[in-house]
């Protein structure tokens, strides 16, 4: 069954992706969780995501499309990133997610996918 991994990080963690002093230990975890997925077998996609402030959102209200640029989502955590894969139930998925490397104010959510057929 697949699920997604969602990575949500605060605005710490998106300024640690460029940040000269940060950004070699925070992609080096990064790469070495996706390698462990792919040597496992069970990556099947994902991607990394710009920061939210890159985000456009569209809105509906009364018939209406809203267009706003910037984030929407009322949270201290955007979505940074994610994996899909491929695991025999939620058990094994909750395991690789709890393996993504710990950073300060990171939160993981497992979802599963809806099935393609």
């Amino acid at each position: 069954m697949h699920y997604t991994i969602l990575i949500h990080e605060t605005a710490e963690g998106f300024a640690a992706r460029s940040d000269n002093q940060q950004r070699d230990a925070y992609w080096a975890g990064t790469m070495a969780y996706l390698r462990a997925l792919k040597e496992a077998q069970v990556f099947v996609g994902g991607a990394g995501l710009q920061g939210p402030e890159t985000s456009t959102t569209i809105r509906f209200e009364q018939g209406r499309q809203l267009i706003q640029d910037g984030p929407f989502a009322e949270t201290k955590e955007q979505l940074g990133g994610y994996f899909i894969i491929d695991v025999a139930n939620l058990d094994a998925a909750l395991d690789w997610a709890a393996r993504f490397p710990q950073r300060p104010g990171l939160v993981v959510e497992v979802r599963p996918n809806l099935p393609n057929d």
